[in-house]
């Protein structure tokens, strides 16, 4: 099979025909050629739960949040096919929500149950209205997030990180405990554990509020590593760059933990049905799930398509010795040392302080609910960042990290000088 889509891989990408996605090919075979698993990580817990899973799904009311994400689409898809008696969609790219409607339709038809998608922002008064006009969901997976480092780069992305992971995360908190939910899920990061960037110390503010209504409503949350292939991530970009024929780029010397889109859907499901008291579901360190290197990966990436990677010693070499070393069956990159701010060599799934259950699951330790957590820092940062947006002092993007790393005293910040949108 991986081979039949392997050379399907490369008479496609020979042609360049621009109006084909490969992607949905390359989350096939990223399990075996790319990630090194013949199996999903969590294939033994979903084997030895799945009439639990089943039965649950079966009887309950589903709102996913953000489902047209990568992670929110996986989700989603986790539940159609185990037939809830509803599931409402919500996200606030219409064509990305049509194309999940789409592809749910074409790969695994109808369900008994109400299925509906609806075209909201989690941060506007119509979701606030919309949460107070449906009956009592059962289940509430809030997957929307920013989750680029390169959002920090600018006052006003930093903002927009700001309220879509904090904000709009306690927001819908108080709309899902008023619309009587009884559990809440809410996606956290890697970045979020000893956290070197905003992005991750916002996720950690987010656990924060979590675990401020954890006494109210059932909460849980999962940290997982990076996506391969979900959007906009970087092995994502690599697609993109050889369907365009550019080369491909980024740093040598960092290493991550990859999982599927289906097993960050699978992770996300077992943790919002299975999850109490604030638990934080990851994956369990294995074999099965080694840390990678970016230029490692590329070299997999090209050789599903059928080429060998030639490293440049420049980004100026990489761009003008594409076409020479294409019809070579060669393909230009360049990878050097990274210099951006917020990137950690390696992240990290939990820290110090956190009390792991590592027996419940086979294959993903759970992180308990810390009953020493301070929630007062967040309330101070809400406070500073209110005062902030009210012209009260100068809102400058150093005022806002300022009061992050207050608030975070685990975050590592260290301003170089060099973002993600000044490289290649």
């Amino acid at each position: 099979m991986a081979e039949w889509l392997c050379s399907g891989l490369q008479s496609r990408l020979r042609r360049f025909d621009s109006g084909f996605s490969l992607h949905y090919l390359l989350e096939m075979i990223s399990l075996k050629n790319i990630l090194g698993r013949e199996e999903s990580l969590f294939q033994s817990d979903l084997n030895s739960r799945e009439r639990e899973i089943t039965q649950i799904v079966q009887e309950s009311n589903f709102l996913v949040i953000g489902a047209a994400g990568s992670i929110g689409s996986a989700v989603t898809k986790e539940i159609f096919q185990r037939n809830p008696k509803v599931l409402h969609c919500i996200d606030i790219n219409e064509n990305n929500l049509v194309e999940l409607v789409r592809d749910i339709r074409s790969e695994y038809g109808y369900i008994s149950g109400d299925f509906k998608s609806f075209v909201l922002d989690i941060g506007s008064d119509y979701f606030s209205h919309f949460m107070r006009n449906q009956k009592c969901y059962d289940f509430i997976l809030n997957l929307s997030a920013l989750k680029h480092v390169r959002s920090e780069k600018d006052l006003y992305s930093l903002l927009r990180m700001i309220d879509t992971n904090i904000f709009y995360t306690e927001e819908s908190i108080n709309l899902s405990i008023e619309n009587k939910c009884k559990n809440y899920f809410c996606v956290s990061s890697d970045k979020a554990a000893n956290p070197a960037n905003i992005m991750g110390a916002s996720k950690r503010l987010m656990e924060n509020v979590l675990y401020k209504y954890s006494k109210e409503i059932n909460i849980s949350s999962a940290r997982f590593a990076n996506v391969a292939f979900s959007n906009g991530s970087l092995l994502s970009g690599f697609i993109s760059r050889i369907n365009k024929r550019q080369p491909l780029s980024g740093p040598n010397d960092i290493e991550r933990y990859f999982i599927s889109h289906a097993e960050s859907g699978e992770l996300c499901l077992l943790s919002a049905l299975f999850g109490i008291d604030l638990d934080i579901f990851i994956p369990k360190i294995s074999a099965k799930l080694p840390p990678m290197k970016f230029d490692y990966l590329a070299e997999k990436v090209l050789s599903a398509y059928g080429y060998e990677s030639y490293f440049c010693d420049s980004e100026d070499e990489a761009r003008s010795k594409l076409n020479e070393l294409v019809s070579k069956n060669k393909w230009p990159c360049f990878f050097s040392a990274s210099n951006t701010t917020g990137e950690k060599m390696l992240e990290e799934f939990v820290t110090s302080t956190d009390q792991i259950d590592s027996i419940s699951f086979h294959s993903i330790d759970v992180i308990k609910k810390n009953k020493e957590i301070d929630s007062s820092g967040f309330q101070q940062f809400k406070d500073v960042i209110t005062s902030l947006k009210k012209g009260k002092k100068a809102l400058t993007k150093d005022a806002i990290i300022d009061a992050i790393i207050k608030a975070v005293p685990s975050l590592q910040y260290e301003d170089k000088g060099t973002t993600l949108e000044d490289k290649m």
